[in-house]
């Protein structure tokens, strides 16, 4: 398969870049996306959240009234859950979310994602390129020569570019990752892909 190269202006080129049907055209797997997602947004949780039982809260070391006599019924602490300040039944405690997902599964994802994307024309491939210094203009230029203006879209570079990613930064709808650094979630949330020629070279080789 073959997509026409976009030049670093934004405009399209005769030149083609061949894609591997192994990573581009592949049949796609809905369960196997699925499946990575809900693991992908499961490790995102800090799950850090709790509240405090009745061992956690201060105060009620004596009974409050003594057992018979008083007409009411009776009690061992001010501290139990019935009682206003007193701790909370079966409440959140600390605790770990993560999933373990393995290399060829995450890599069957990201293969469909792609090959999704790329059947519904939505991925792009661009030269190489990289700015001097981190402005934004630059990227919103390049963005709007492509006619991508409103579209969240993911930019893949070809190597580390800290001013691309900078330039990127101040625009809500704009993300960048480093070649195959991206996960299957990071493709599922933009609407286009712009790969550049030498990310594509590497998404060819360690994907297929």
């Amino acid at each position: 398969m073959n997509l026409p190269i976009y030049s670093k202006e934004g405009k399209k080129t005769t030149k083609k870049a061949e894609l591997n049907d192994k990573v581009f055209a592949c049949e796609v797997n809905e369960h196997v996306v699925w499946f990575n997602i809900k693991a992908i947004r499961a490790n995102n949780r800090q799950g850090t959240h709790a509240t405090k039982g009745r061992s956690f809260v201060s105060g009620g070391g004596r009974k409050p009234f003594k057992q018979k006599g008083t007409g009411r019924a009776r009690q061992g602490t001010i501290r139990a859950p019935h009682h206003v300040g007193g701790g909370r039944v079966f409440g959140p405690s600390p605790r770990d979310y993560t999933q373990k997902v393995n290399k060829k599964v995450k890599a069957l994802a990201r293969r469909s994602v792609l090959s999704d994307k790329t059947k519904n024309q939505l991925v792009y491939v661009i030269e190489d390129f990289n700015y001097t210094s981190p402005k934004t203009k630059d990227v919103l230029n390049l963005i709007q020569a492509m006619e991508l203006d409103n579209k969240k879209v993911l930019i893949l570079t070809s190597e580390y570019a800290p001013n691309v990613y900078r330039s990127a930064a101040n625009i809500y709808n704009i993300n960048v990752k480093q070649d195959v650094t991206f996960s299957a979630y990071d493709l599922l949330k933009a609407n286009v892909i712009v790969i550049q020629e030498g990310a594509l070279k590497k998404i060819n080789e360690v994907l297929a």
